[in-house]
Order: C-alpha cells, then structure tokens, then sequence
C-alpha cells in the first residue's frame, strides 16, 4: 500500500463522493476507484457502503480514517522535522573530537559558533581517536577533529587544520632536565612512558622512533597524556607529547626536539560518499577557516 493510496481514501472518506473526490484529486474517477478497490483488497474488508452512485464510510471505514488521519500526521511531522534538521543554520551536528582537544582547543572554539550559527545545535562527543574512528564508521558522528585517521571499510576525508609540536619531557631531577633541545635519539635507552596502542598519537610517536631508526624500552603505556605526564612526573621514564594543558603543573621539564621534527598533524575528517546535512557541511567550512585564521 502506498502513501499516496492512503491520500486518496481520506479525501474520498471526507467527501464521500467519487465524482467531486476525484476531481479534486485530479485523476479520473475510474482511477481513483481502481485504487480504493485495491485498499479494500489489501485489508480484506469493504471500507465504504455503496448505495447507486452514493457512497459513506462504513464502521471499518471509520477505524481506518482514523489510523491513516494518524499515519498522514506523522509522515506530515517527519517531513518538518527533518528539513528544520537539514536547513543551512539550522540541524543537528554531532562532532566528535580528541581527548587533549577538549581541554581548551574544542571548548573555546564552540564559544564562538553561537555567534555564527545561532540555530544550531551539537552533540559532542570526547573520546580516543580509535573510539571516533569507530563512530564515524557506524555513523554516529559527522565530524571528527583529530589526527589523520584511516578505515578499512569506509572512505575517509581528511582536511589539515594545524601541527601540534611534540616535545620530550622528563622529570625536573633528569640529566636532561636543564636541556632547551634534544635530539631523539638521546632518549633511546631511557625507559620511555607511552600512550597506550589504538591511540593516534601512539602510532605518529612509533613511526617517529622507527624512522630513526630507534627501539624504545616501554614500561608503561597510559590511556591519555595526563597519566603519562605523571608517570614521567613521578620519575618513571621519559615521554614524547603535545604541549598539553596543565602540562606545568606535573613535576616534568618540556624540551624542543631539534632532530628529527616532531609534530602531529590535527584536522577534520568525515565519511566520504555518505550523506552530510547542510549544517554538517557548514561547520566543516567554518572549522577550516576558524584555524585558518588562528
């Protein structure tokens, strides 16, 4: 059964007459009957009384206007709602972002859309890069704000946004503690705390010891760069990080590496070939010229 079957049948049930009905409707009247026939086939009952030309909704007529009259409304309501959701300013967008992101990159940045998009609204969602990875993939979130991620079911598009310095930090009593830069490969046979593996960053800061051709001793691999800033803290290891927030509070010295450069790249991604609402679409925009413009 078709909608447009179920529009039919409420004009003819509200005029209860086939000739007006189908002008009205613009079709012609053997049409229109054609299709009430095929309704009254599908559920298996007569919908309307006929008496010679006259027709009038009999009692399963009646039960049934008042299921299509529900079924029109909703369909009706759906179609407003989601072309609000859809609306350029408008709409939904659910964007997820890194955890070190959200300690002053994300909050300060969602302090300035209302002054740009006053009417939309988002679901943010904190979590690691192999978490949003998974959310993008399940389509759970439009927008992701993180290093360069890669799927092996989906396209992913990725835009460069800015480069994050990574530096060595050890602890305050270290030999190095003193050192303004360091090259890398001083720290090879320091033990070394790291982020754990499915991390983004964890991959970036292999790849970096890797290409220099250097095998870390790792005693200890955290969740987030916090913990790990404590271990170091602590007097555990050393460690390879951004210049996260709250960085000076832990018992740790930062420390340029001078060779090879160390940095990660942050940018937007999203799924390729799949459907992005305009508001999606517009807030990617702005992303790209807000961090243009810092």
């Amino acid at each position: 059964m078709e909608l447009q079957q179920l529009e039919y049948f409420k004009i003819v049930a509200e005029m209860q007459h086939m000739t007006h009905a189908a002008e009205q409707l613009n079709i012609s009247q053997p049409a229109l009957s054609k299709s009430i026939s095929n309704i009254e086939q599908e559920i298996g009952v007569p919908l309307f009384d006929r008496q010679g030309r006259s027709i009038s909704l009999n009692r399963y007529g009646k039960l049934f206007l008042t299921s299509v009259d529900t079924i029109l409304h909703e369909y009706e309501k759906a179609k407003v709602e989601i072309s609000s959701l859809v609306m350029p300013g408008y709409g939904d967008v659910a964007f997820g972002f890194i955890h070190t992101l959200g300690m002053e990159v994300v909050p300060e940045l969602m302090a300035h859309v209302p002054d740009k998009y006053p009417n939309m609204k988002f679901t943010l969602t904190q979590a690691a890069s192999y978490n949003l990875l998974k959310w993008l993939e399940e389509g759970q979130v439009d927008l992701c704000l993180s290093q360069r991620i890669k799927s092996k079911t989906i396209n992913i598009e990725w835009i460069d946004l800015w480069s994050e310095e990574l530096f060595v930090i050890v602890p305050k009593n270290h030999r190095f503690a003193n050192r303004e830069t360091i090259k890398l490969e001083e720290i090879k046979d320091e033990p070394f705390i790291s982020i754990k593996r499915g991390n983004a960053l964890r991959q970036i800061v292999d790849k970096l010891f890797e290409e220099a051709g250097i095998t870390t001793n790792i005693t200890f691999s955290g969740e987030e760069m916090h913990t790990v800033a404590g271990f170091v803290g602590a007097g555990l290891g050393v460690s390879l990080i951004p210049n996260i927030k709250g960085l000076n509070e832990y018992n740790v010295c930062k420390i340029r590496v001078s060779e090879p450069i160390c940095e990660r790249k942050i940018g937007v991604s999203w799924a390729g070939g799949r459907y992005l609402s305009p508001a999606a679409i517009q807030f990617k925009e702005y992303l790209v010229e807000y961090f243009k413009e810092k």
